[in-house]
């Protein structure tokens, strides 16, 4: 029997060691803007919420407890205008990518089913189709994807690489066409409140989906907006028959969110303060980056939303990515997320402003 290991490919970051070690030669540091993990401190509202519930001897729940999914269901309608929401349409979920990664398993997909995702994009939707030895493929438009077979299809806006924003227009046909052939279709809406010139929209909003959640459901995280990749706090919310299918699932492979956590995300997702500051740091960063890359002879695309500015030099990827590190200053080379970033390459944002300042000087 084959190993699960040989149904995967070769991790990604691992080749960017020699570089990286190149960057930590630089006499003043390295930048790190490689990987998107927050450097900024957790707000203290959320640290307190966590120590005050550290004193939790017994197993949490897989569902999360009644004040959660308050949290959630309240966030949802407020912040992302959806109508409706109950405890049945939302699930709390050990961080996205854990979700990403295992969700075609879970949904029961094999060898026949196929699944599909943005020609550019986050590594883990191929992982979670070879997971399950489902077929994959990619798009650039997936109303043109030949709908027979086609089980999950997977939305992101804003994008991870490129901060592409799909507009309410696109997002209502793609919302259509899914129900239209009866697929299942999850948005990817993880860095949706760190919008910078576009103002990125829900799949759960009415004018979207008409008002009904069928067939349809979003993935939300607390990484980015609240500093909080390090709890592993995320959760779904849209169809109640979807969700209720995972809880049985995830109830059986106790895929529970720790009982601290649990309280730590009530407190974020109830507080838009911290979320106003944090969005004020990484606009500063942008700005900054944005400029010295452009003055640089870097082009910028799309990126009009997310952690991360999409550039270019016009060159092969490992050509600028080998270029910065030179520089002491370590990027994602875009082929990460799809041969189309061949030419391309991931900045992020999430730097010290110290840092930050550092690149901006070298470039």
């Amino acid at each position: 029997m084959s190993a699960v290991s040989d149904r995967l490919p070769a991790f990604p970051w691992d080749k960017l060691t020699p570089f990286k070690a190149t960057a930590a030669a630089h006499p003043d540091g390295i930048v790190d803007l490689s990987v998107g993990t927050p450097v900024d401190p957790v707000p203290e509202l959320i640290q307190k919420a966590l120590v005050d519930a550290a004193d939790s001897p017994g197993y949490p729940t897989v569902w999360g407890t009644p004040e959660l999914r308050d949290a959630i269901t309240g966030w949802v309608e407020r912040r992302l205008g959806a109508r409706d929401v109950t405890h049945r349409h939302v699930l709390p979920i050990v961080g996205s990518k854990e979700l990403v990664a295992w969700l075609p398993t879970q949904l029961g997909l094999g060898p026949g089913d196929r699944v599909a995702y943005p020609r550019l994009a986050y590594p883990t939707y191929e992982v979670g189709a070879r997971l399950a030895r489902a077929e994959y493929e990619v798009y650039d438009d997936p109303t043109e994807l030949d709908p027979e077979g086609l089980k999950l299809l997977w939305l992101n806006s804003p994008s991870n690489p490129t901060g592409k924003v799909l507009s309410k227009a696109d997002l209502t046909r793609i919302v259509a066409w899914a129900r239209e052939h009866g697929i299942l279709l999850f948005s990817d809406e993880c860095y949706l409140e760190l919008g910078w010139e576009a103002d990125p929209v829900s799949v759960l909003h009415p004018d979207v989906n008409g008002g009904s959640y069928g067939g349809i459901v979003s993935v939300h995280s607390l990484s980015k907006r609240s500093n909080l990749a390090g709890y592993r706090a995320a959760f779904l919310a849209g169809d109640p028959a979807v969700l209720s299918t995972l809880l049985e699932i995830r109830k059986h492979g106790g895929m529970m969110t720790s009982a601290p956590t649990q309280a730590a995300v009530v407190a974020a997702l109830g507080d838009d303060d911290h979320v106003r500051v944090q969005r004020e740091r990484y606009a500063a960063r942008r700005a900054l980056l944005r400029e010295a890359l452009l003055s640089h002879g870097f082009r910028i695309e799309h990126s009009e939303a997310s952690l991360y500015l999409w550039a270019t030099r016009g060159e092969s990827c490992w050509d600028t990515v080998a270029h910065l590190a030179e520089r002491g200053i370590l990027v994602a080379p875009g082929d990460f997320y799809g041969s189309a970033g061949a030419e391309f390459v991931r900045v992020a944002l999430t730097a010290t402003d110290e840092r930050i300042a550092a690149a901006v000087r070298r470039l």
